[in-house]
């Protein structure tokens, strides 16, 4: 798109944005007290702000003007704060971190994608440099101590030496078995077309006979061909079949991406004009205007000392640098005012200097008998730098020898395949709690994990998100979701799991060594340790404590709630889910979806499979050869049955014992308390709308 057209969508979300924010102040005047209502209240405005922040990501990801992105950068980090503080605000509402919004997107007219929480592409432009420098250091340390990146190498099973010549066996008489079979093949064919040409010899005589029965069997077959290809003309038509260059990159995507990639350089290069024209206008400034400026400053000030004796009779104190200098002079307020702030300033301090006489004459008095524990408190609140001699780069280098330090792999979050729930306000209507979809897992990480570290306004300003447990079971995607918000942040990841940091430095000194540098320590100290830690993370620091379990119901579960501040229970897909991984997955592993392959027979047959049964299920049947064969063989679903037979899904008692471990949880708790108090609500009324009738029927009678 044209500059014109980013600046008409920029004049759009700002009278979006405006209008928003006058309903806003709306309904803070005017205070509800029925729940749904306030509910649907923040829901709509919380779906208004995801658009507004849509477009502006987009128009800030490619306006060149560097004056409006600055202006524009403010109220991206503001929009996306309002967003975290509505979904805060919706889950003390709701008491679940899971909201459903197909009602209001109904009335609104939007598509589900469109409240997906879009990932700032500035988060990662802006310290490009950085990550490929740290890369950089990172491929260097590990090509000098011969270590290779953990997580890159898929880990191999051994199998026994019984099973491995059992597979010998079975591979050879599967073999021996095909080529049986061929022989066998050849020799039936053999025998049908010799059978044949017996039967048909003696009744064909004439060429122009065999001539019609080769003509109506060309025929035949030349009009199926054409009539599949009309069929499959009009399925493409109505968008129920992919067209045949969908994989492909169409030309107009590459010049939209070449458009993208210039723009990007115009915005770089406008950058450093507007730097370069800052510094000379300064200068320009203090040479032209600064004398004649410094001029009229001390006249101001001049005459300000001048109104303050006729109204005092004397000339006042000039305020010092702590209070802010000369700039309280310059400040909208009149003399009186300023003489008033001072002397109220400085009854404080007489007063601030009286009491701290108070306290060292108490002092004084009981100096023997707490001596010791006051040593002790000195103590604790000087924090020592343990590794004030050391470099950044031998620090770094320590971490990734130990493995402590690693690369996460480049996974998007976008990767994470999921469909939005569109029964949720349903199901929740007639009083059942969904499970959650994958789409509102990838939500969730996306508002607590991403945008607070991506942003460092956001973090400081929004809802503070120490800790995150993500909860489910084997296959769901708790590492890659991991992994996922370090590569959209460009965030380090280091691994404190149990069994990676068992052994590590031991002892006390080591405990303390290992705190300081990444807040690290041993497993079994780790439950009573952590927390403390927690406590000392402020705003300003942009670190994020993730654990992922797939047995949370086996550990305490007050140390976990104490630890983590958010609990996500990531499930298992649903068929709606499901239907989408296996379609996209196919073609990413260079399948094609054909009327031959019941996609959605699938779906229904693999219900309690994890999205990593049904990678691993795809990746074994789609070998390099069965691609190469699908012109001639087309994929079917038994292929992926057969592949999925030897795996074990997920039961519905596995599933319930996450649930019952949830609702053991604070948050669990008080929504189990809410729907209690909120059914018996519904009961009583019930109840005293029938005593109602029941009396006015006897009025009657």
């Amino acid at each position: 798109m044209s500059s014109a057209m980013y600046n008409k969508m920029w004049h759009q979300t700002q009278e979006a944005l405006g209008s928003l924010l006058n309903k806003e102040s709306q309904k803070v005047i005017e205070p509800q007290r029925n729940q749904a209502f306030i509910f649907q209240t923040l829901a709509t405005f919380y779906i208004k702000y995801v658009q507004i922040f849509r477009n502006l990501e987009n128009v800030y990801d490619q306006i060149v003007h560097p004056q409006k992105r600055i202006l524009i950068r403010k109220i991206l980090d503001g929009v996306m704060g309002r967003i975290l503080e509505l979904k805060n605000e919706m889950v003390e509402l709701e008491l679940t971190e899971f909201h459903y919004f197909d009602d209001i997107l109904q009335d609104l007219k939007l598509a589900p994608q469109q409240l997906d929480i879009p990932i700032p592409k500035y988060f990662l432009k802006e310290k490009l440099e950085v990550i490929k420098g740290r890369e950089k250091i990172l491929a260097q340390i590990l090509a000098d101590t011969g270590l290779e990146i953990s997580n890159m190498t898929r880990p191999v099973k051994g199998i026994s030496l019984e099973e491995s010549v059992k597979l010998i066996q079975v591979a050879e008489r599967a073999r021996q078995g095909c080529l049986r079979a061929m022989f066998m093949k050849q020799i039936f064919l053999r025998e049908q077309r010799a059978k044949h040409a017996r039967v048909l010899g003696d009744k064909i005589t004439d060429v122009t006979t065999a001539a019609l029965h080769i003509q109506k069997v060309w025929r035949g077959f030349h009009q199926c061909k054409k009539t599949e290809r009309q069929r499959e003309e009009e399925m493409v038509f109505l968008g129920m079949n992919p067209p045949p260059m969908f994989n492909e990159v169409s030309a107009t995507i590459t010049q939209a991406t070449k458009v993208t990639c210039l723009r990007n350089e115009m915005q770089l290069k406008h950058e450093e004009h507007y730097r370069e024209a800052l510094v000379t206008i300064k200068g320009d400034l203090k040479l032209i205007e600064g004398p004649d400026i410094k001029e009229n400053l001390q006249d101001q000030i001049r005459r300000w000392f001048i109104e303050c004796r006729n109204l005092t009779g004397a000339f006042p104190d000039y305020p010092d640098v702590e209070e802010g200098g000369s700039a309280i002079i310059f400040s909208n307020k009149t003399p009186q005012q300023v003489i008033d702030d001072i002397i109220a300033h400085q009854e404080d301090e007489e007063k601030n200097k009286r009491k701290k006489k108070e306290k060292k004459a108490k002092k004084g008095k009981e100096k023997g008998k707490e001596k010791g524990k006051k040593g002790k408190k000195e103590k604790r609140q000087k924090a020592k730098d343990l590794t004030a001699d050391r470099s950044i780069e031998s620090l770094f280098k320590e971490l990734v020898e130990e493995e402590l330090l690693i690369q996460p792999l480049k996974v998007n979050l976008s990767d994470y395949i999921g469909e939005y729930s569109y029964l949720g306000t349903t199901l929740r209507q007639v009083a059942i709690e969904p499970m959650p979809s994958l789409m509102d897992v990838r939500q969730l990480i996306a508002l607590y994990g991403i945008l607070p570290l991506g942003s460092a306004a956001v973090h400081e300003k929004a809802p503070f998100v120490r800790s995150l447990l993500l909860a489910g079971p084997s296959g769901v995607g708790k590492n890659m979701l991991v992994h996922a918000i370090c590569t959209e942040t460009g965030a380090n990841l280091f691994n404190l799991s149990s069994a990676n940091i068992a052994g590590k430095y031991p002892g006390k000194s080591g405990l303390q060594m290992m705190l300081h540098m990444v807040l690290k320590m041993e497993p079994k100290r780790l439950k009573k340790q952590l927390p403390k830690i927690l406590k000392l993370l402020k705003p300003n620091d942009r670190i994020l404590i993730v654990g992922t379990t797939h047995r949370p119901f086996d550990a305490e579960l007050q140390s976990f709630c104490r630890v983590y501040q958010k609990i996500i229970l990531v499930p298992r897909p649903d068929y709606a889910s499901r239907y989408v991984l296996w379609k996209q997955i196919i073609q990413r592993r260079g399948g094609v979806i054909t009327n031959a392959l019941n996609v959605s027979c699938l779906a229904k047959v693999t219900d309690g499979f994890t999205q990593g049964h049904i990678v691993e299920a795809i990746r074994g049947v789609l070998t390099d050869r069965r691609v190469r064969q699908q012109t001639r063989k087309p994929l079917v679903a038994l292929e992926f049955v057969v592949a999925l037979s030897s795996m074990s899904p997920v039961y519905l008692e596995e599933e319930d014992s996450f649930k019952d471990w949830y609702a053991k949880t604070p948050m669990g708790k008080k929504r189990n308390l809410a729907l209690t108090e909120g059914s018996t609500g519904k009961e009583r009324d019930k109840g005293e709308k029938k005593e109602k009738k029941g009396e006015k029927e006897k009025k009657k009678k």
